[in-house]
């Protein structure tokens, strides 16, 4: 008995059911043999699909998008083993036909067409997203239309019965939670409950077990944040909240700082069909502030999120990697990034998984992709390298640079550059001192300590500061103004002989010296 109702059945269709207990089949048509799944076995084995909690709850955010949601609100709430998730949104809800369907194992087939703006694949998300976690599931909702209905999957009731037994009423512990429901108009509320995937059996005074619950909150919102940043940022943005606290978008691509190179956008066709590829190199930490490159690093930091971000109607599929592509994730290539857009209709050809977390692009477009790939790693290489400054040296002299690179008997060394007008001022000395100046340059460069820097930056990547050093030094802004003023006298205009001055090293990293050569020279490149 299920929620008050005992349904009737006659003699054969028990018998039936007797006979599908013991594992005999019925046959249905001459030739086929009907052999229905085992309840329990079923779902306890669609409990491994492999989500992870912060998964789980985005597969559930799926159905609240594509339900027409534009505020999603997920709760953790600690009580020991009776620990409890809620996830509630105000989308178009269902009536009871519909909350009965959306709760049936494989809903809709991924072969189905779906909408252009829906977010599902294979009609399983809601059960096996939440199974995953916990063992019961309520779900209760309304539309503006019909009242609120309620339906339960208590996989210890299934497992009792091996039947595919699903409740009507919630239980009387569940009951309370649903009166988050009444504050909205029409919506779903979606409750977990007996996560053993979650929490273990130590009591709720237990201060180790509940901070351990706790930190799933940061894990679940910076996961939701790189997710579905498309849907919480621009005009018709969308509101997700964890525990009362907005959930803040996290652009993988730093597309509002000035410093972002966005390459050659294309459109590559395939089975009739179109999917867009937009590269980006993101800006080198000289060009960008502290709190904004730790954030930029994503949740598993600035290596692992290099390569594709593969996303499926707006919504993030795969977060970083090169597609089995052959490339590895290495340090000098961390500032590339490449976003490419494909529609649900795509599915088949990119190997969406269950759980919406990998895809792999097919045959065809692994050349194209290939040649993409290598073209953003290559710029980023000189990104990385250079500072940040790979357009500006399309247009810069060679002097620009300090350091000069050479390759000797296949092995690089670094060079002060002779040339760099820094550098030159201090050789024009007499000859006596000249010659003192070569042999510290010398000095420099034969002591490198090159072993040292790639240990400390394997160890502890992006720790090396610069231009915090360079603000301490005293005669940077005269060294700025004389530079000026001999771009001056070789007849430049005081717009390019300023811009000279700002693509030298250190200066170009020096935005307050370089403000007030300019506030001196009246306007600098506008003077």
């Amino acid at each position: 008995m299920i929620g008050g109702f005992r349904p009737l059945r006659n003699s054969g269709a028990r018998t039936q059911d007797r006979g599908r207990r013991k594992g005999l089949v019925e046959n249905v048509t001459p030739g086929y043999e009907s052999v229905p799944p085992r309840a329990d076995a079923m779902f306890e084995a669609l409990r491994a699909f492999g989500y992870t909690l912060e998964s789980a709850l985005a597969d559930l955010v799926d159905n609240s998008i594509s339900a027409g949601a534009r505020n999603i609100w997920i709760d953790f709430n600690w009580a020991g083993p009776r620990s409890s998730v809620t996830i509630l949104d105000n989308g178009r809800g269902m009536n009871e036909n519909d909350l009965r369907e959306a709760m049936r194992a494989g809903t809709i087939s991924p072969l189905d067409e779906r909408r252009d703006d829906d977010l599902g694949r294979f009609g399983l998300g809601l059960k096996t997203a939440s199974l995953s976690q916990c063992r019961v599931l309520t779900v209760r909702s309304k539309t503006d239309r019909a009242p609120a209905a309620t339906r339960v999957w208590d996989l210890d009731h299934v497992g009792k019965t091996r039947e595919w037994l699903l409740g009507t009423e919630a239980h009387p512990r569940t009951r309370p939670l649903l009166g988050k429901l009444d504050g909205v108009d029409k919506g779903t509320l979606v409750v977990w409950e007996e996560m053993d995937r979650v929490v273990d059996a130590s009591g709720v005074d237990d201060k180790h077990a509940k901070g351990r619950f706790l930190a799933r909150i940061e894990v679940t919102e910076r996961h939701l944040a790189m997710t579905f940043h498309r849907f919480l940022s621009g005009r018709d943005a969308i509101s997700i909240s964890v525990n009362d606290r907005p959930v803040a978008p996290w652009d993988p691509f730093l597309e509002d700082e000035p410093a972002t190179q966005e390459l050659s956008k294309e459109a590559l066709e395939i089975f009739g069909r179109s999917l867009h590829v937009r590269p980006f190199i993101l800006p080198h930490r000289s060009h960008i502030g502290d709190e904004v490159h730790e954030r930029a690093a994503g949740p598993r930091g600035w290596n692992a999120q290099q390569g594709f971000y593969v996303y499926r109607n707006r919504r993030l599929i795969v977060s970083g990697g090169w597609l089995d592509l052959g490339f590895r994730q290495e340090e000098h290539y961390k500032l590339a990034r490449i976003l490419v857009d494909i529609p649900n209709t795509m599915d088949q050809e990119w190997q969406l998984d269950v759980k919406k977390a990998e895809a792999r692009p097919p045959g065809a477009l692994l050349n194209p992709m290939l040649r993409i790939a290598k073209v953003t790693r290559a710029r980023a290489s000189e990104v990385y390298r250079h500072r940040g400054r790979i357009i500006k040296r399309k247009h810069a002299q060679e002097y620009e640079l300090v350091w000069e690179k050479r390759v000797r008997h296949d092995r690089v060394f670094y060079k002060v550059n002779r040339n760099h007008p820094v550098v030159k001022d201090a050789l024009g000395v007499p000859p006596q001192a000249r010659q003192k100046v070569r042999a510290l340059l010398e000095l420099v460069e034969n002591t490198i300590p090159l072993e040292a820097i790639v240990v400390e930056n394997a160890e502890n990547p992006d720790s090396f500061g610069q231009t915090e050093e360079w603000e301490f030094m005293k005669n940077l802004e005269q060294k700025a103004m004389d530079l000026f003023k001999a771009f001056r006298h070789e007849g430049m205009g005081p717009r390019e002989a300023f811009e000279r001055v700002a693509s030298i090293e250190p200066f170009d990293r020096l935005p307050g010296v370089l403000a007030k050569i300019e506030a001196q020279v009246g306007g600098g490149p506008h003077g």
